[in-house]
């Protein structure tokens, strides 16, 4: 006996929009990023989460957990922004053990510089298509299905 929930009709229109999103937003906002500024889609996000952090410095291993990354991946990313000058690597004060990413002033300014043309794309390949009530519920919808994915809010800037 077949006990597998399968997809109606909607769902599966649902399913199909939201796989669509998941892979071309990211090669657009990537294509945006490195055309602009030079610097990938992640290493944007890694850059946004050190900005977003109070002190400007998250420890390596939460900042590839705010980044959903490898250590491995993290650690390509942050020396290639080091030689920028845009990050800086530093052991922790509180642990020695610890190895702590700080966001420089160049890397501050940087991030600013980028923003402004990072979310008129964002604006325009998502926002203007949507009226304010779609907004809406593509908050909520994105906060539920994020909730289930990362119940301890680990990953990513705060949720609203």
């Amino acid at each position: 006996m077949d006990d597998t929930r399968w997809l109606d009709d909607d769902e599966r229109a649902a399913w199909l929009s939201l796989i669509g999103v998941t892979l071309l937003l990211p090669t657009a906002l990537d294509a945006q990023l490195q055309r602009d500024t030079g610097v990938t889609h992640f290493d944007y996000l890694v850059l946004a989460m050190l900005s977003e952090s109070g002190d400007r410095t998250l420890t390596m291993s939460e900042l590839a957990t705010r980044a959903s990354s490898s250590l491995s991946r993290l650690s390509h990313v942050v020396a290639k922004l080091e030689k920028r000058g845009w990050i800086e690597r530093r052991p922790s004060p509180r642990d020695g053990r610890t190895t702590i990413a700080v966001l420089t002033d160049d890397g501050m300014a940087a991030i600013v510089g980028a923003a402004p043309r990072h979310v008129d794309r964002v604006r325009t390949l998502v926002f203007d298509a949507l009226t304010p009530t779609e907004v809406r519920q593509l908050a909520a919808i994105g906060t539920k299905v994020l909730t289930r994915l990362d119940p301890q809010q680990r990953c990513g800037p705060a949720r609203p």
